[in-house]
């Protein structure tokens, strides 16, 4: 038998996200980070397909930097701009979006921070939980996490499909949410779940 996933060693709480009340959250998965992205795609697919099977929204957030770029992030990541209409910009083939999907915009670390309605178009669902899946898993992901949390949302977040450039910070943040933004979950976990609830 194999050992249980990594994760559950930062599990305080442990529940299942409901399909009727839920949106996907995928962060990011764009050109810019697509090799940060590469290990996860295969459990971003699978998320996207098992939320989309069980009638969850799927809402993506690209991130594109304005120009000129300002503030803090201009700060922390010199020369490392996203501009708009380049490929850098763009989801990935693999990211699974369709037409109709919601796709926000974003300029900092949070997908409720400065962008247009997202918030709004969730409460407009009846969205009262979201699952988070994307890049990086401790930066754009961890901040929207307890950023939807503080709004009120409650908050699952994905273990397999994020990824962020190194174990060690990939992990912090699982423990950070386990203990005190989110309940952690995986593709397995996932598809229990919601298979469940049909």
């Amino acid at each position: 038998m194999l050992p249980p996933p990594k994760y559950t060693k930062y599990e305080t709480r442990r529940r299942d996200p409901n399909p009727r009340a839920a949106a996907l959250l995928v962060i990011d998965v764009q050109g810019h980070f697509a090799s940060l992205a590469e290990p996860a795609m295969p459990a971003i697919a699978s998320t996207v397909a098992l939320c989309r099977a069980a009638g969850v929204p799927v809402v993506y957030t690209r991130h594109v930097d304005p120009s000129p770029r300002r503030g803090p992030l201009a700060e922390w990541w010199p020369g490392d701009c996203i501009a708009a209409g380049t490929p850098a910009a763009e989801l990935l083939p693999g990211a699974g979006r369709e037409d109709g999907d919601l796709v926000v915009e974003k300029s900092t670390y949070s997908a409720f921070a400065g962008t247009t309605g997202l918030e709004a178009a969730l409460r407009g669902m009846g969205v009262e939980e979201v699952i988070v899946a994307g890049v990086m898993t401790n930066l754009c992901c961890e901040t929207t996490a307890r950023d939807a949390f503080v709004r009120g949302f409650r908050v699952f977040f994905s273990a397999d499909a994020t990824a962020t450039a190194s174990r060690d910070l990939h992990e912090a943040t699982l423990a950070n949410m386990a203990y005190g933004f989110a309940y952690i979950v995986d593709c397995k976990r996932l598809e229990a779940a919601l298979g469940k609830a049909k």
